[in-house]
C-alpha cells in the first residue's frame, strides 16, 4: 500500500483539480472509476515511456508510448506513421476504434494529449484524457499495479480525419492563425535547439494553458489567454512546436475546454519546416534561409 501511495504521489505530484474544467473528453479520476465499473468496452492507454509503465501503471492499462506513433527513420524526427501503421500499432495493443478509450500520462498532459490527438486523427469517436490529479486519484482509489496487462490483439479500422492535421501547404496558405507553442527562447531563436520561428506565427507557450502544476486550466483562465491573443471560437488555428507533441496540448485544451471547432496540428512542425528549406524569422523579424539541418532534442 505504501508503494502504491508513493507511486501516485510521484506521478501526480502538484496537480490540482479545477472545478471549472469543462467535462468533455477530459475526465476526472471519479469519472474514470465510474467508467471502469460501467463500461465493459473500456480500454486504458498509458502513454508514458516503457520504463515508467513497467514500474507502475493503472490496472489493466496497456502501454503505447507517445514516441511509438512516430516514424522510426523519417526525414525528420517525430513525423507520424501512416494510418495503416498506426492502426496496426493500436490493434496489436488491444485497442479498437470501437472501444471507449482513456489515455493518461505522468501528469505533463503532453503525451496523453499526443496519443489522444492521434486517435482522433484516426477517427476513433470515443477517446478521453484522464486528468491527472493526486488528491482526486487518492479519493477515487484509482487502482495501480506493476503487473503488465494481458493484451489480446484486435483490429483497429481507421477513418482518417484529415481536418485536424495541417500540412506545410496549410501553414503557408495564410488562412489560419499559426501558433508556435514552444518557449520564448525557442521562438526567437536563442535556444540551442532553434534558430527562430515560422514567419507570421505567434508565440503562446503551451504551458500558458496549464496551471503551475501542469493541470489543465479552467475555462475562465483559458479564455483570458485566448482573449489576450485575439483568439475566438471562429478562429482557424494551426499549432506547432518542434515535433508537435506540445502542440497537441493546446489542441486538447482549445477543443475540449473552450469548445473551439477549427483547430489543427502541424505534424511536421518546426523540424519539417526547416528541413524543407523554408524561411524562418528571428526575434528581430529577419528572415533566414535554412540549410535543412537543426540541432536535436526536445519535442
Amino acid at each position: 500500500m505504501n508503494t502504491i501511495k508513493y507511486f501516485i504521489a510521484v506521478i501526480c505530484v502538484g496537480l490540482i483539480f479545477n472545478t471549472g474544467l469543462a467535462q468533455n473528453d477530459i475526465i476526472t479520476a471519479a469519472e474514470f472509476i465510474k467508467l471502469t465499473k460501467s463500461d465493459k468496452n473500456l480500454v486504458i492507454i498509458d502513454a508514458s515511456k516503457a520504463d515508467s509503465y513497467q514500474k507502475m501503471h493503472v490496472k489493466n492499462a496497456v502501454n503505447v508510448p507517445s514516441e511509438a506513433v512516430s516514424q522510426e527513420n523519417g526525414k525528420v524526427d517525430g513525423l507520424l506513421k501512416s494510418p495503416e501503421e498506426l492502426a496496426k500499432l493500436f490493434g496489436e495493443a488491444g485497442v479498437s476504434e470501437k472501444n471507449t478509450i482513456v489515455v493518461y500520462d505522468g501528469g505533463s498532459q503532453k503525451y496523453s494529449s499526443r496519443i489522444y490527438w492521434v486517435l482522433k486523427y484516426l477517427g476513433a469517436p470515443n477517446v478521453k484524457i484522464l486528468h491527472k490529479d493526486m488528491d482526486m486519484w487518492k479519493k477515487s482509489r484509482v487502482p495501480i499495479t506493476k503487473m503488465p496487462s494481458s493484451v489480446k490483439a484486435t483490429t483497429f479500422t481507421p477513418n482518417v480525419n484529415a481536418k485536424i492535421l495541417a500540412t506545410t501547404a496549410d501553414v503557408k496558405s495564410g488562412k489560419a492563425t499559426v501558433i508556435d507553442v514552444r518557449t520564448h527562447e525557442e521562438y526567437v531563436g536563442s535556444a540551442d535547439n532553434s534558430d527562430g520561428h515560422i514567419p507570421k506565427s505567434i508565440n503562446i507557450n503551451y504551458v500558458d494553458f496549464l496551471t503551475d502544476t501542469e493541470a489543465f486550466k479552467s475555462k475562465e483562465e483559458m479564455q483570458k489567454v485566448a482573449s489576450k491573443y485575439g483568439l475566438t471560437a471562429d478562429t482557424k488555428i494551426i499549432g506547432y512546436c518542434r515535433t508537435s507533441v506540445r502542440a497537441t496540448v493546446i489542441y486538447a485544451a482549445l477543443v475540449n475546454v473552450l469548445g473551439y471547432k477549427n483547430v489543427e496540428v502541424y505534424d511536421g512542425a518546426y523540424l519539417e519546416w526547416v528541413e524543407e528549406g523554408n524561411n524562418i524569422e528571428t526575434k528581430a523579424g529577419v528572415a533566414v534561409k535554412k540549410s535543412g539541418s537543426s540541432s536535436g532534442g526536445g519535442c
